[in-house]
């Protein structure tokens, strides 16, 4: 007690208001009872009142003897009492106490001796209801057991988040034994979770009352302080009887295993997806250079940091390549790609660039053996191993290449190359599911890339025959100035059966031929080089142009499966004029000085290989600087666009100022040809000459 008479609250200063009970003492309605030296009743509690059914005006004075014990327990009561009075030493046991209705109660006691100011000796008497006890005790030991025993980690917190008691499987996840959490906060046990996301999830459940469960967080405790960790909490707010919050319940359980299956689930998902992808955008077209680029974007950023294609030099000019234990690598590199790695980029290859790697550089090891080469973490050592050059290995160190990853192309039993693949930006090592990954992507690609080659190796050979057919000719023949170009079909390999012609004639007259074998292929290719063949010896005999068509018609007709479209003219200067027949072929243009271009008005006549259909001649004037644009269907016909709207364009183009032939033909090329188009272009323009 202070001086004024206030009680003290150790170490706070006075206290301003009684604290409030527990709860505990109401749940056990504990009753008290205090007898005299003598045994009678002199404080009574209302407790007491209600386990014994006597009021205290009933019982004070009262020998309790008399009023709560069956007379066949009197004597053993009254001993009792004598041995606590006489000895001071409490006793404590459960007894048949009688009820003022009459009937028994098995009650708790435990009695002691009390001794006042005045030398006065008193008994006190705390007793409850032994079912209320037992079951009490029954809900603590079960409690206990379940807490100590239980696989879950288990805490209560204070108010101000400090633990108060742990379980066992607690300390067991946290690796921190329970002593050393005890009036510690959750931060400084376990620094390396997610303290925050905990704590405010605490503050409020203590605020609201509200719990929280199966809080998701992850991180890592003393127990394994190496791998993240995954738990489920729960939070719940502990209050006593009258409400008064006491703290926060927690319960843990680690869900690592579950966690970590979700995240390899969720990786297998990704790759699927990344398969699934690459099947729909590696090989849209039969382009070496494209298929490759379309791979490289695959990996990147998903896969790699970095990602470069490469081929041996040998296999993309169509040879097999087999390295022996100490041969260099000769490797053309086809794409590359990056995210957010310009020096990693600057390190690699340029696309087209043909390197030598040595025998000792990792993708030479992959390519000669066949077999992915990894290393999960890069070291300063191998970066030299890894790059083409000291340059270019001190530029990925730079980068921050830390992890790398090369897996060979293999199509049809060869190796065609290598995918190599870098990690910068990505914290993460190549794992081996990384590696599965890259091997199904490389082997996916591989057979796209050869299919690119072979085909890209059919189409040189397809053009370099193409070309062989078609003639060459003088750039000034017999009045005529004289440009040409073929342009190759943009998205087939086959040969295609346009051609055209310029042959010399006797008084200095030139025949203008252009024509096109309906189809591709060799067939087309052998139907062309025929025509071609026969329009040559026909021409020699100066017949009418009408004329020369229908031995074509003839000729044709016994070609199997074969029909051609051509326009045959013959150019006199003497005359300045030109005689023109036609066979179903697009009508030339011809351009005139201070008039707009035109489309020549001929019969348009049928196909060559009809047959049954007369052609006609028409005869058109050709002063000196005039000039007459042939070209077959490719040149003008789209899938999109109306062919009179072409026509249009074509003229257009046209217009304008007398140009240099071969300005003109690269003009008209450039403008209408279309890259994926299907069909190839013959274009020949001949201006008149005036006369030497």
């Amino acid at each position: 007690m202070s001086a004024g008479g206030s009680p003290m609250a150790e170490g706070d200063g006075p206290v301003r208001a009684p604290a409030r009970p527990s709860g505990l003492l109401d749940v056990l309605r504990v009753a008290s009872v205090v007898l005299d030296s003598e045994g009678r009743i002199v404080l009574w509690s209302p407790q007491a009142e209600e386990l014994f059914g006597y009021s205290a005006q009933d019982a004070l004075g009262e020998f309790a003897a008399r009023i709560m014990v069956h007379e066949q327990h009197v004597d053993l009561v009254v001993k009792l009492f004598a041995d606590v009075m006489g000895t001071g030493q409490s006793w404590a046991g459960a007894f048949p106490v009688r009820r003022k209705d009459g009937t028994t109660r098995l009650v708790e006691f435990r009695n002691m001796r009390l001794l006042d100011d005045q030398g006065q000796v008193y008994a006190l008497g705390l007793c409850a209801d032994q079912s209320t006890v037992h079951r009490l005790e029954r809900d603590v030991a079960l409690s206990t057991r379940m807490i100590a025993q239980s696989p879950i980690g288990l805490a209560v917190l204070d108010t101000e988040l400090r633990y108060v008691s742990v379980n066992p499987a607690l300390e067991e996840l946290n690796g921190v034994p329970a002593e050393e959490h005890l009036g510690r906060t959750v931060r400084e046990v376990v620094p390396r979770m997610d303290v925050d996301a905990l704590e405010t999830a605490a503050r409020g459940v203590l605020e609201t009352g509200q719990p929280v469960v199966d809080q998701s967080t992850i991180g890592r405790t003393p127990a394994d302080p190496h791998q993240d960790h995954a738990w489920s909490i729960s939070l719940y707010r502990l209050e006593n009887a009258f409400g008064t919050v006491l703290g926060v319940a927690v319960s843990i359980v680690d869900v690592t295993e579950q966690y970590r299956a979700g995240i390899e689930a969720e990786a297998a998902r990704r790759r699927l997806a990344m398969i699934a992808d690459a099947s729909g955008r590696i090989g849209t077209t039969l382009d070496l250079d494209r298929t490759a680029r379309e791979l490289a974007d695959v990996a990147v950023p998903e896969l790699a940091d970095v990602a470069a294609v490469d081929l041996l030099d040998a296999v993309v000019q169509g040879r097999s390549s087999s390295l022996g234990p100490a041969e260099a690598a000769v490797i053309r590199a086809l794409a590359v790609q990056g995210y957010d790695s310009a020096e990693a980029l600057e390190a690699a290859d340029a696309p087209g660039q043909v390197a030598r790697y040595a025998p000792d550089r990792l993708v030479t090891e992959c390519v000669r053996s066949a077999s992915a080469v990894m290393l999960p973490e890069v070291k300063d050592e191998d970066l030299p191993r890894i790059a083409r050059s000291p340059e270019a290995a001190e530029l990925l160190g730079r980068a921050g290449v830390h992890s790398y990853l090369a897996v060979p192309l293999i199509a049809r039993g060869e190796v065609l190359g290598a995918l190599d693949l870098k990690r910068t930006r990505n914290p993460l090592p190549f794992t081996e599911d990384d590696l599965l990954l890259a091997r199904e992507l490389a082997a996916r690609a591989a057979v796209q890339i050869d299919n690119a080659r072979w085909y890209q190796s059919a189409r040189d050979t397809a053009l370099t025959l193409q070309r062989s057919l078609l003639p060459s000719h003088p750039p000034v023949t017999g009045g005529l100035e004289v440009a040409s170009r073929y342009q190759p079909a943009g998205a087939t390999s086959e040969v295609g059966g346009d051609w055209f012609d310029v042959i010399g004639l006797d008084g200095g007259k030139t025949a203008l031929v252009v024509g096109d074998v309906m189809g591709s292929g060799i067939p087309a290719a052998a139907a062309m080089g025929r025509l071609r063949t026969a329009t040559n010896t026909l021409a020699s005999l100066d017949l009418d142009p009408a004329r020369l068509l229908e031995h074509l018609d003839k000729i044709t007709a016994g070609l199997e499966q074969a029909i051609a479209t051509c326009v045959y003219a013959v150019h006199d200067p003497r005359l300045r004029q030109c005689r023109i027949a036609n066979a179903g072929h697009l009508p030339p243009v011809r351009l005139r000085a201070g008039r707009p271009p035109e489309l020549l008005d001929l019969p348009t006549g049928v196909p060559l290989g009809v047959g049954g259909v007369a052609f006609a001649t028409t005869t058109v004037d050709l002063e000196p600087g005039d000039r007459l644009v042939f070209y077959t269907d490719g040149l003008v016909e789209t899938r999109r666009d109306s062919l009179d709207d072409r026509l249009d364009t074509l003229l257009s183009l046209l217009e304008g100022p007398d140009r240099p032939l071969e300005e003109v033909c690269d003009l008209l090329l450039r403008t209408l040809h279309e890259p994926d188009n299907f069909d190839d272009v013959a274009l020949l323009i001949a201006r008149a000459t005036a006369p030497d």
